[in-house]
């Protein structure tokens, strides 16, 4: 088992920024492969960005290529999202994932174990 919790939320205005953090507390934390997903209220969980093991490998959804970044500082056991040009549309709980048996875990949430408890992001038009 893997605990999971993120934070950096909050509210900020159209067109600004917010990175969010997502630090472990396991064993070795780069043997998960790791991913963020948001959630809006009565909306399904979406895929947001995908990260391998070592860093090597990121892929993300289209709705925010260009605009989000993933990354992840294995010796802080950390993975982050970096979001700019925010939009209302982002508006969503975020939720740290990690895969346990997996190089890169995917875009679908049914392939992950491990979940963080969200961070609400907000943003104003």
């Amino acid at each position: 088992q893997v605990q999971l919790v993120e934070s950096g939320g909050g509210l900020v205005q159209a067109g600004g920024s917010l990175r969010l953090s997502c630090t472990a507390s396991g064993r070795a934390f780069s043997t998960y492969a790791m991913a963020w997903f948001r959630q809006a209220p009565g909306k399904e969980r979406d895929f947001v960005a995908a990260i391998s093991r070592s860093g090597g490998t990121s892929v993300c959804a289209d709705s925010v290529k260009g605009r989000f970044t993933i990354s992840r500082d294995n010796a802080k056991n950390t993975v982050y999202l970096q979001m700019n040009s925010l939009r209302p549309e982002d508006t969503a709980v975020y939720y740290c994932a990690a895969h346990g048996s997996a190089y890169y875990g995917g875009d679908d949430p049914l392939k992950y174990q491990y979940w963080g408890q969200g961070t609400q992001v907000t943003v104003s038009s």
